[in-house]
């Protein structure tokens, strides 16, 4: 591409592994961050907030492609809205987004839906804004990532009884797979809705808990909990789970030792 590529969320979980491998296939990469940030190693930082809209146009002018990464438990519609606006206006860049499998499937319809599982609406709504943009588009879906997981585990493990979700399974798979897929996507053609992307297995949430507990040498007792609403009942329905596209080759397993090693090399376990 002669043309830059604009990463958005390119400090994130996602992001961080996304923007390496588009620069190592000699793309021009700029990346917006709400904070100001020295351009080095071949990528240009430019600074703007997609919740605002401050900074956008700047951003998106003269990119050939996006790459939408940013993303949060609210507010998606928005921050896609204030993107395709500005992206609109400087010509026709291919814009690639990142969204969650379920997110179609999953009924966000009354308060308690949307306490526990908004973030399946707020994806939805953003891929409708995507898709109505009149922008070239492509939208893949995509399990949870590993890192949330264990960044879940941990909270968990923190409280004396845990609480956790009967009949719950996710499906988790690592962010580095998920942002190959990315760069695949953003060199190449508009696509639309992309087959989902999925992690190798399918585990209990409580599954995961006891292998995380195991890993660090805790014991916590566990409580079955079952959550109200049909959101969680889409959700022990599988709405959140791709078994058919489980093309991920990183286990949980594998990623939990490698960071619960890293933890104690760092002292931190």
């Amino acid at each position: 591409m002669t043309s830059p590529i604009l990463l958005t969320g390119g400090t994130g979980t996602l992001g961080r592994f996304v923007a390496p491998l588009l620069r190592d296939a000699g793309c021009q990469l700029r990346v917006l961050s709400r904070r100001s940030h020295q351009s080095a190693d071949g990528v240009e930082f430019v600074t703007g907030d997609l919740a605002t809209g401050e900074g956008i146009a700047a951003a998106v002018d003269g990119v050939e492609a996006i790459v939408h990464c940013a993303g949060s438990s609210k507010g998606d519609e928005d921050k896609a809205r204030n993107l395709v606006r500005a992206a609109s206006r400087v010509g026709s860049p291919h814009l690639v987004y990142i969204s969650v499998v379920g997110a179609e499937r999953v009924p966000v319809v009354s308060g308690v839906d949307r306490a526990m599982f908004g973030y399946f609406a707020s994806k939805r709504a953003a891929e409708r804004v995507v898709a109505d943009s009149g922008l070239p588009w492509t939208t893949l879906r995509a399990t949870q990532f590993h890192d949330l997981m264990l960044t879940t585990a941990r909270q968990m493990a923190k409280l004396p009884v845990i609480p956790v979700p009967s009949g719950v399974r996710f499906q988790p798979i690592d962010a580095g797979e998920v942002a190959t897929r990315l760069m695949e996507l953003a060199l190449g053609e508009p696509s639309g809705i992309v087959p989902d992307l999925a992690g190798p297995r399918v585990y209990e949430m409580s599954e995961l808990l006891r292998s995380y507990l195991r890993a660090v040498h805790r014991r916590r007792p566990i409580v079955p909990v079952r959550l109200p609403g049909r959101a969680a009942r889409a959700i022990r329905d599988g709405a959140n789970l791709a078994p058919e596209r489980a093309v991920g080759d990183r286990t949980w397993e594998d990623f939990l030792a490698e960071h619960v090693r890293r933890d104690r090399s760092l002292g931190n376990a």
